[in-house]
């Protein structure tokens, strides 16, 4: 009997823990989504859907969610297909191939903020990059932040640079477990670099793209740490994401309720992303199944 209690009170922690930080926020959250909820005076009216209509009709998170998806499909593509190259070039007994792992991944585990503000420094007029381009380009005045065209580009290089490492390692661990077998058939098969490839590596290391890419996509439509270090959506909301678009509306203007339909919002954004993701790895998953069997 008291072995059974105590069954009981190990995991009470972490159970608890979820509880309160996780699944009550989270319900609370949803009814806050349906009511008019002041945060400094602690007032609900319950309003149903009125929040959702007023965001389909709010210019300034229309913006924010058509800068959220230029961001998504501006750095997934690039961040994927540069991993994957790099992964590939590392994959080869090349010199250096482990100072160049961790030359890498160490913007991966630097902490974000401080990569922004190098960053927003390097952006700036005065840096050594705006000097240097500003001899072949003409670059905007007051540096690269700035400018309404210029400085959701800049933040878009700038996450690409700082989470490829991550996934390089990710490709490298894929890549080194594709069984060598299977390269030597189409060498015997006499099949040239691009054909191995797409018959041998990715099919191979396809459950790992598919994890990479919902991953990669996941984190991009929640991007907003780079936003609020660089610059707080300005200028003029060319910048502003949807959680900063959640964060000011909660946070600044105590508008929870609206907040809250926000980010319901965009959690079912995400949901719906990531089930297509699902459901078109999952489709060409079985076209390649018979073509690898037979090979």
């Amino acid at each position: 009997m008291a072995q059974t209690k105590a069954g009981f009170l190990l995991p009470l922690p972490w159970t608890l823990t979820l509880l309160v930080i996780w699944i009550f926020p989270l319900l609370w959250s949803l009814v806050l989504a349906f009511a008019d909820y002041n945060l400094l005076s602690g007032e609900l009216e319950w309003i149903g859907t009125e929040n959702f209509k007023r965001l389909f009709s709010d210019p300034n998170f229309l913006q924010a969610l058509k800068n959220t998806f230029v961001f998504v499909i501006g750095t997934l593509p690039f961040t994927t297909l540069f991993a994957l190259l790099l992964a590939m070039a590392l994959n080869r007994p090349v010199w250096g191939k482990n100072f160049f792992k961790a030359a890498f991944f160490i913007p991966t585990i630097t902490s974000l903020v401080v990569v922004a503000l190098i960053f927003t420094q390097l952006y700036s007029e005065g840096s050594w990059l705006y000097r240097f381009l500003g001899r072949f380009f003409n670059l905007p005045s007051g540096g690269f932040l700035l400018s309404e065209k210029a400085a959701l580009p800049s933040i878009m290089i700038m996450d690409i640079w700082a989470a490829i490492g991550y996934y390089i390692l990710l490709f490298l661990v894929a890549l080194q477990n594709v069984p060598q077998e299977l390269y030597e058939a189409a060498r015997v098969e006499g099949a040239g670099p691009w054909q191995t490839f797409w018959a041998v590596t990715f099919p191979s290391i396809k459950p790992m793209l598919f994890f990479i890419v919902t991953l990669n996509t996941i984190k991009s439509f929640q991007v907003f740490t780079e936003v609020f270090v660089m610059t707080k959506g300005g200028p003029l909301g060319s910048t502003a994401t949807a959680v900063y678009f959640i964060y000011e509306e909660g946070l600044h203007r105590f508008k929870m309720g609206y907040a809250s339909a926000a980010a319901y919002l965009l959690f079912g954004i995400i949901a719906l992303f990531s089930y297509f993701l699902f459901k078109s790895f999952k489709s060409e998953a079985e076209v390649l199944t018979p073509a690898q069997t037979k090979a």
